[in-house]
């Protein structure tokens, strides 16, 4: 097994030194652990049935749904209602710019189910009007990167259906429901951050705007926030599945891009749906080969030989929480959410229930746990969409990244050892 764990080490992370696809590498580095132990034409029929059952899922077609009607909220000139209603609601607040930025990333990272999306989406609106204010372009950067992993928590996300899948049948409704409170609570966190940083550089504050402007602002944004409780409340109320919401989703979203706010043309829909197959591809892919490495993992009792070693290692469950919390915020810096989640949940997920964590409070954690990852150098996306945005250098936004980094931190153990943030809505609900 020690010789297995090596050869899975060695050659994932030699590819990942190449630069080689990440799906690639995992699905390399699983046939060469396999082939250890097993010959080569069942090592490689084992592979192929392992990938396909991974991807052979009712739940998983939830996903390419949801990406579709991200992308076209995303032409869909969303972004900019979104904004206009945040800048109306809490814009005359210290840091007003700011906090607007950190409230449409929860908005639109919530509509879209993407980190990416929101950074690209909020990113290129706020951060020219942040720089024309008076605002670091640095700190504007670092605020967007960070607000737009609260997406990831804020249902209906794509991450929450993957770890579902990874854990052996949570509820995915469950898993949306406890996301709010925890996605809700990592916004207000970094809020907080930005109205102490703007007080104490003295950032200008917008002025207040005439109630009836206020009304229209708001109102021309909630034909898209209806999405969010269409989407949840009929997955809550049980009126359809999370699949079929997003079937929902796509339609919704047609409909506002295309018939109502009719930014988004008929012509341009091909060019979309493209775009979401090579994502979904892309997704698919990773689901795949991180299906197959679960099984050799497995196969290979690394799961129980880790979890055991864990459990010796101290009796406090504190403590243990803690590791599993720091080596999941290294491979966060590493390695892609999706692969991640695949990978890690089968590994930590027995030792977190042997500990008392229920797998919802464990999912929520961990996905928190992740999404930090996406604003965490070297591997950060969400970073570099931010910065390509700005014009500026990964390097020059780490400092101001910082405080926000604790902010972030600081939530992730509030979540982690408080677990009605997670558990309070889906009992609520009766649906855990």
């Amino acid at each position: 097994m020690e010789l297995a764990i090596i050869v899975l080490l060695v050659v994932f992370f030699g590819l990942l030194l190449l630069n080689v696809p990440i799906s690639f590498c995992i699905g390399l580095a699983t046939l060469a652990t396999m082939l250890l132990s097993i010959d080569f034409m069942p090592a490689v029929t084992t592979m192929a049935q392992r990938m396909a059952g991974g991807i052979n899922s009712f739940a998983l077609l939830a996903i390419p749904f949801f990406i579709l009607s991200g992308l076209i909220m995303g032409r869909g000139g969303i972004a900019r209602r979104l904004i206009e209603c945040a800048m109306a609601l809490i814009g005359m607040l210290p840091g007003g710019l700011a906090l607007v930025n950190v409230v449409s990333c929860m908005f639109f990272g919530a509509i879209s189910g993407s980190a990416v999306a929101a950074t690209s989406a909020i990113g290129s609106f706020m951060l020219p009007e942040m720089k024309k204010q008076g605002y670091d372009v640095n700190y504007s950067a670092a605020v967007t990167a960070s607000a737009a992993t609260t997406g990831m928590l804020i249902p209906p996300s794509n991450i929450l259906i993957v770890y579902a899948i990874a854990s052996g049948g949570v509820s995915i409704a469950a898993l949306f429901v406890a996301g709010y409170l925890p996605g809700i609570l990592l916004g207000m966190a970094l809020m907080l951050v930005c109205a102490g940083y703007a007080k104490l550089k003295g950032y200008p504050v917008g002025a207040r705007l005439p109630l009836k402007l206020v009304v229209s602002k708001v109102a021309a944004a909630l034909p898209s926030l209806f999405m969010i409780f269409l989407v949840i409340g009929g997955i809550i109320s049980g009126v359809f599945t999370a699949t079929e919401a997003g079937a929902i989703a796509v339609v919704y979203s047609l409909i506002l891009a295309v018939g109502i706010y009719r930014e988004v043309k008929p012509n341009e829909l091909p060019a979309v749906l493209m775009k979401a197959a090579e994502t979904t591809a892309i997704v698919m892919a990773l689901i795949a080969t991180s299906s197959a490495m679960s099984w050799i993992l497995s196969y290979e009792q690394i799961p129980q030989v880790i979890s055991a070693a864990m459990l010796t290692l101290s009796e406090n469950p504190l403590l243990i929480l803690l590791m599993i919390n720091l080596i999941l915020l290294l491979v966060g810096a590493f390695m892609d959410m999706t692969p991640a989640v695949l990978i890690f949940t089968p590994i930590f997920l027995p030792v977190a229930v042997e500990l008392g964590m229920s797998p919802l409070h464990f999912g929520i954690m961990m996905v928190l746990n992740l999404s930090i990852g996406l604003v965490s150098p070297p591997v950060g996306s969400v970073l570099f969409v931010s910065c390509a945005i700005a014009k500026t250098r990964i390097e020059a936004i780490i400092r101001p990244l910082l405080p926000l980094y604790l902010a972030m931190f600081a939530v992730l153990m509030l979540v982690t050892y408080v677990p009605a943030i997670s558990e309070f809505l889906p009992k609520l609900f009766g649906l855990y």
